[in-house]
């Protein structure tokens, strides 16, 4: 098996309604994010996937979140933008995005600060 990973970042704010605490309050992050995805397989130049192609579908996903109010992205109506929802949410559009029956998305890690982080993976 071979796992390729990326990391991007992005800076944005946001604030956790019904949350009994500080986060209730508008605040920001600058957000690291990795995106790991494995193959059982490599293609026929021995690669899984191409670290440029891969860097550049998760960096459009990704930027779509960079400085912008979370709570007003249509990705997170209805919803808290947590690290645990991004990285949820960010799973399933990349998986839509990269996964092809050889190459798949395991897992992503959300950290908010350098020693809070989450991860997804199913």
């Amino acid at each position: 098996m071979y796992e390729i990973i990326v990391k991007h970042h992005f800076s944005s704010a946001h604030r956790l309604i019904n949350y009994d605490g500080e986060c209730r309050n508008l605040h920001g992050h600058n957000w690291k994010i990795k995106v790991y995805a494995r193959a059982g397989e490599l293609n026929d130049i021995g690669i899984s996937m191409d670290f440029k192609e891969f860097k550049k579908i998760v960096r459009e996903e990704i930027d779509k979140y960079d400085h912008v109010f979370l709570n007003e992205h249509p990705d997170f109506e209805g919803i808290n933008p947590t690290a645990e929802n991004i990285a949820r949410i960010l799973f399933q559009k990349l998986s839509q995005k990269i996964n092809d029956g050889v190459l798949k998305i395991f897992m992503i890690e959300v950290w908010e600060s350098d020693n809070n982080g989450m991860r997804y993976f199913q």
